[in-house]
């Protein structure tokens, strides 16, 4: 492989990072060279909500890699520096220290950015945070060591503002929960999984409020269209996410949920590849295009790119995992739920259970709470498309590898 080459890849946080180590596992000889607008050695961004949060903890102590580890592989890093336009063309990139960059492959990891709704008052109180990256942490922490009440309104119930909900409880914060939905993590699982993380906060102290429609942000008071309104000195945004597609719609991208490409990562222009939570993908375990936001995707696919780049025909099939902690309880989440018709909920103790979905007779996903075997053998039961015994799956009696039901020649 020639040595002048050069790969230019836009974004390091998970994916980037993966994508350019990779590059250079799979024998990629020429430059790499990674940009990123945050300033920071990349860190690992999961742990923003969870220890980074709570712990008096230094960045340098989540880094994805050493520093010295991009010396050695000669991984040019450049930060605090954005990519501000493409010519796809002549195949160059223009940053915003007025310098451009030539590549003969280009990767888009550019990710995504918090949403911030249209709020009244929203940009007028510097109190206001979302968690995106350390400084918005940095910032969180800074307001709640200056805070005399501590009274923090988190708006948005999703896995993002309740994991940071758990460690600011942790933290001596009064904490409440705005959800706009009539239940938190409403667009993302079942109710009854819903119910149970709404009672663990409340059991922690955290009071969560659905079917509140946040309207207004005064200096110290947050205002619902029902007429309720919350105290707060400080505000956490966590409703959402709005993918990074500005640079790849300047350069005529085809765009859809995020950046389509195909099996092998590749967009709909030559030389031009995107991974990550910025990707819309196809996945062959559940027969659709879909975009992921989570560590494993970007992970998985930064390593099938790099294969591509480097000429090894290879295509990604990866079954989507996530996880979640709050309090002493982690969810693992392995599949995708969407479309399921009926359930299974094997539930061993209060704090330890599993909820199985099915379409038909086919598992499609399974929330595992404090239990490490369900997500395990789940994971293997989607693979091999096994049949499963519901009644049994139910018996928490019944050991899980014997669920599966034994097809007759």
């Amino acid at each position: 492989m020639s040595n002048d080459k050069t790969c230019v890849i836009i974004g390091a946080s998970h994916a980037g990072v993966n994508v350019a180590f990779s590059l250079r596992k799979e024998g990629w000889k020429g430059k790499i060279i990674l940009f990123d607008k945050d300033p920071n050695i990349p860190y690992h961004r999961p742990t923003l909500s969870k220890k980074y949060l709570e712990l008096e903890d230094s960045i340098e102590n989540n880094l994805l890699k050493p520093k010295e580890s991009y010396i050695n592989d000669r991984i040019d890093l450049k930060l605090g520096i954005s990519v501000i336009d493409i010519n796809s063309k002549e195949q160059f990139v223009s940053l915003d220290d007025s310098s451009t960059q030539n590549y003969d492959k280009l990767v888009f990891a550019t990710g995504a950015s918090a949403f911030i709704p249209p709020i009244k008052g929203i940009n007028n109180n510097k109190n206001i945070f979302s968690i995106r990256n350390a400084k918005d942490v940095d910032g969180i922490r800074k307001a709640l060591n200056t805070s005399a009440s501590k009274k923090v309104v988190v708006i948005g119930g999703g896995y993002i503002g309740l994991e940071t909900a758990a460690s600011l409880q942790k933290m001596g914060a009064n904490v409440t929960v705005l959800e706009r939905e009539e239940r938190i993590l409403a667009r993302v699982t079942t109710p009854y999984l819903s119910d149970f993380f709404n009672k663990l906060h409340k059991t922690n102290n955290v009071a969560i409020h659905t079917n509140k429609n946040v309207c207004e942000i005064t200096n110290d008071t947050v205002l619902c269209d029902d007429s309720s309104s919350y105290e707060a000195d400080i505000i956490i945004i966590g409703v959402g996410i709005r993918v990074n597609t500005k640079l790849a719609k300047q350069i005529g991208l085809k765009i859809e949920d995020g950046i389509c490409v195909n099996t092998q990562t590749e967009t709909s222009q030559k030389n031009i590849y995107a991974i990550g939570d910025c990707s819309y993908h196809y996945n062959s375990f559940y027969n659709r295009f879909i975009r992921l936001e989570s560590v494993q995707n970007a992970v998985d696919q930064a390593k099938v790119a790099a294969k591509n780049i480097c000429g090894i025909n290879t295509e990604y099939k990866t079954l989507p995992w996530f996880w979640s902690d709050q309090y002493d309880i982690k969810l693992q989440i392995v599949g995708l739920a969407t479309g399921y018709d009926n359930k299974v909920v094997r539930i061993e103790n209060d704090k330890k259970f599993s909820i199985w979905y099915f379409k038909g007779n086919q598992l499609l996903a399974v929330d595992s709470i404090n239990n490490a075997k369900s997500y395990v053998l789940g994971t293997k039961y989607i693979k091999t498309k096994a049949a499963i015994d519901k009644i049994e799956l139910a018996n928490p009696e019944s050991d899980l590898k014997s669920i599966v039901v034994i097809k007759q020649n």
